[in-house]
């Protein structure tokens, strides 16, 4: 594919703003979501929000990154950013939390295509050097619309929640734009492109199925329940089906092949863990602010700046670095220094200051910020120009199912752990199983209510809400681990910046 450079700033400025949708899309409705919950009801229905979006998304990176090696960058690009868009539009107009659910799963299907294909687009126009470079940049972009993500979601949240939907409507078209304009494609074409349509089904199968029984299993089913099981027997059969498939198509959705090269298998293995990791933070500290600490709604709009802050230093630091060592350098340096922050998040409690959190955060930002550059640079520098696009959006899939599991994983503990530490006959378990099972943390996240309650039923509200809190840091730290395990097999592979 020959891609004019004409009018690269202007192609480069419109990808920048899909990759700041994507991002400003997660951390505004991090902090709001508290809120949002208080408002539309249903606190079980809470990590939801977050997981049919990244399963949806998840599901059709590599859909996306093989289409558009089939039929062009552009017209699949614009395709899914304008689905992205009307998914926008739909979930500010939600007025139940199973309309917004539904609506945030028509925005994931169109914000699966934003990064995968903006990369692969990004390595067709410039030369190695140079996607080192616009590599940290996005990475950089990418952490500071972060940090105003959750001060415009805290200020949002008080006038109205929907607005934190709508704000991507004019940005998003004008992204359309300047792409429909900017980017012009030679694509020879060579007889009719053929489509694995029975991988793409197959793998949509396994996926759906596979995360669906991570999400219920536990709550509201039992991990031995027969939904569940049903689930798990279900994802493994097609992903067995979807293996099959792909050893004999002729254009295979992910060729197998890939992960024979270390590089690849190393480095979307370490992008899964740290991923379920980070979303889980993401999604859970302001949870913890404002339910523990009992912070308002838009201080906790701020309380997420310190770690995306810190993620700019070492992003930016991240480029230079790769023409310098190895890549395994720079990921086992950072995974050890984000492991500490990780820790001392799971050591949070009732009586941990904000300064307290802010500094762990910190910790895990500058830990974490030369990571996702280095994992993404190295997976696509493995391979040659044919297999760029689909070695991009399966770098990138690894990294959303693992943010999907993370957080399905730790939204399972999160209601199991507050319901078990309540469930021992002290007041506050009487009086939250008098209403419903998840009536006491709703008394936490509302300010009115923390106001009125007695002080020792407050308290032993806050403390089965923290350590069950706990736990999922915890966990979260196990990921780091095993995503520091699979750097260091990743062996000595560098920058080429010879390579084409």
């Amino acid at each position: 594919m020959s891609i004019e450079t004409r009018n690269s700033k202007w192609i480069t400025t419109g990808l920048l703003i899909g990759l700041i949708l994507s991002s400003l899309d997660q951390t505004i409705l991090a902090t709001a979501m508290p809120t949002i919950t208080r408002q539309l009801g249903d606190l079980r229905l809470y990590s939801w929000a977050f997981s049919v979006y990244m399963l949806a998304s998840t599901t059709m990176m590599p859909i996306y990154g093989k289409l558009a090696d089939l039929f062009g960058r552009k017209r699949i690009f614009l395709c899914g950013l304008l689905l992205f868009l009307v998914g926008s539009l739909l979930c500010g107009l939600a007025a139940t939390m199973t309309e917004l659910i539904v609506f945030r799963g028509i925005q994931g299907l169109g914000a699966g295509v934003l990064m995968p294909i903006s990369f692969t687009i990004i390595a067709d126009i410039y030369p190695p050097e140079q996607r080192v470079k616009f590599m940290g940049l996005f990475s950089t972009l990418f952490a500071a619309s972060s940090i105003c993500g959750p001060a415009i979601g805290g200020m949002l949240v008080h006038w109205n929640w929907s607005w934190i939907f709508f704000i991507n409507l004019p940005f998003g078209l004008a992204a359309f734009l300047m792409l429909t304009f900017a980017l012009k494609e030679n694509q020879p074409v060579v007889g009719n492109p053929s489509i694995d349509w029975l991988g793409a089904v197959t793998f949509t199968g396994a996926v759906i199925s596979l995360l669906l029984a991570l999400v219920m299993g536990g709550n509201p089913y039992a991990w031995n329940s027969g939904p569940v099981l049903g689930l798990f027997t279900g994802g493994a059969l097609l992903l067995a089906a979807f293996i099959w498939a792909e050893l004999r198509a002729q254009e295979p959705l992910i060729p197998l092949q890939l992960f024979k090269i270390r590089t690849i298998s190393c480095s979307n293995i370490a992008g899964f863990f740290i991923s379920a990791a980070l979303f889980g933070a993401i999604a859970y500290i302001p949870l913890f602010v404002q339910g523990v600490i009992g912070v308002s709604a838009s201080i906790t709009g701020y309380i997420l700046v310190p770690l995306m802050l810190a993620t700019v230093v070492t992003t930016m630091g991240s480029r230079r670095w790769m023409l310098m060592v190895s890549y395994r350098v720079i990921l086992v340096a950072s995974l050890l220094i984000t492991l500490v922050g990780f820790l001392l998040f799971s050591q949070m409690s009732v009586e941990t200051t904000k300064l307290q959190i802010v500094i762990y955060m910190l910790i895990a930002g500058l830990g974490l910020g030369a990571i996702f550059p280095t994992l993404g640079t190295a997976a696509q520098h493995a391979v040659s120009w044919n297999q760029r696009g689909v070695a991009t959006s399966s770098n990138q899939f690894f990294r959303s199912i693992g943010g999907t599991f993370g957080i399905s994983v730790m939204g399972g503990i999160l209601s199991r752990g507050i319901t078990t530490r309540l469930d021992k006959g002290t007041t506050a378990g009487s009086l939250a199983s008098e209403q419903n099972q998840h009536f006491s943390t709703e008394m936490l996240l509302n300010q009115e209510l923390r106001t009125t309650m007695p002080d020792t039923v407050l308290l032993v509200l806050q403390k089965a809400f923290s350590d069950a809190l706990n736990d999922i840091f915890l966990l979260a730290a196990l990921f780091v681990i095993v995503s520091l395990l699979a750097s260091m097999a990743i062996g000595n592979a560098r920058l080429n910046q010879g390579a084409k």
